[in-house]
């Protein structure tokens, strides 16, 4: 019965989140306060640009993750194929999503060792909430999901607005820090933990940092607004109302990104949370990012296929580059250094 209520929620998720009519969120990522100046004379080659960026132990094409999206329903297999098909043949990192139904329940849903066939050569990211890790199976959970899909690295997902908000979630957190300085002393691949859209702050960023974590994904407000989702599938309507009160909480993506950078100069950071072009990637760059993330920008190719995710992220990685060539940048690294000024409101630049 905890199976099927498992699965059911996960096919709720990708049901909300694939109506672009249901569950809007009308907080900003912030990346719209931010404009480049524009440099007339580049003195580049276009197609010279350097997108390659480090990530642990690989080099990606661009500084893309395919960020953590869905996993325990039956229709993520096809998911989770395509996205593995696109990030072998454009040379990104693919994080998937929770394995905790796959781990419970054994229902993998192609959360597996095919995955790794599919993309041999890029990335892959196990992924478990955080209440997984700190139970007393935590460490056995954490090890089985990086080897079921031979991963790079292991996601913890910290979600504890959604959970607060959905019938059966987790409500007990306490402990929570002290299973992840456990994950990480145990393990042989390094572990990054994210938030699902609410932001993690600077203390918070270096509480994980303390304590060994090798990346941080701020998963800041203005994409998917969890609370908005569990809202819909609220079963009263007190529970909906309680539930859309917070549809608009959280950190804006790029002040997250913004605070964390300067609290921790030289963590390896991630900005996913409405990401939602490769302006907005650029941008995520020049504040401090290494990589940014995007999941449900790309839901709907995935579920329809891999051609389909290709194409969408082609066009990202087309307009990170053109945003690279007229800041006069010839690589990420020099993106960073770019003048990225404050938008005044009402005056024009």
């Amino acid at each position: 019965m905890k199976d099927a209520h498992l699965v059911q929620r996960k096919n709720d998720h990708l049901d909300i989140v694939l109506n672009p009519g249901r569950a809007v969120n009308t907080i900003r990522t912030g990346f719209d306060d931010w404009r480049f100046e524009h440099c007339a004379l580049p003195e580049l080659d276009l197609d010279a640009v350097n997108l390659t960026t480090p990530f642990f132990t690989r080099t990606l094409n661009a500084p893309v993750l395919i960020s953590s999206m869905t996993g325990g329903a039956a229709r993520a297999t096809d998911i989770n194929r395509h996205l593995a098909e696109a990030a072998q043949t454009l040379g990104l990192a693919m994080g998937v999503g929770s394995q905790r139904v796959a781990l419970e329940h054994g229902a993998r849903h192609g959360l597996e060792a095919e995955l790794r066939r599919i993309a041999p050569d890029v990335p892959l990211l196990a992924n478990l909430g955080a209440a997984q890790i700190r139970g007393a199976q935590g460490l056995d959970y954490a090890r089985r999901a990086v080897e079921m899909i031979e991963a790079d690295a292991l996601i913890v997902h910290l979600n504890p607005l959604q959970e607060a908000l959905q019938r059966g979630g987790d409500r007990d957190w306490r402990g929570i820090l002290d299973a992840i300085a456990s994950v990480v002393r145990a393990l042989p691949v390094p572990v990054v933990v994210k938030e699902v859209g609410a932001g993690i702050a600077p203390a918070v960023a270096c509480q994980l940092a303390e304590v060994g974590v090798g990346m941080i994904d701020v998963a800041g407000a203005g994409g998917t607004s969890w609370a908005a989702v569990e809202a819909e599938r609220a079963p009263t309507l007190r529970e909906r109302n309680v539930a859309m009160a917070f549809a608009d909480w959280g950190i804006p993506t790029a002040d997250a990104l913004r605070r964390v950078r300067q609290a921790l100069p030289a963590m390896p950071l991630i900005a996913s949370g409405g990401v939602s072009n490769g302006i907005d990637a650029a941008k995520a760059i020049a504040l401090g990012a290494d990589l940014v993330g995007q999941a449900a920008a790309v839901l709907a190719h995935a579920n329809a296929s891999g051609e389909a995710v290709i194409a969408h992220f082609q066009t990202l990685i087309e307009q990170l580059r053109v945003a690279c060539f007229c800041t006069g940048c010839d690589s990420l690294q020099a993106l960073k250094r770019a003048p990225l000024l404050p938008v005044t409101r009402g005056t024009a630049l």
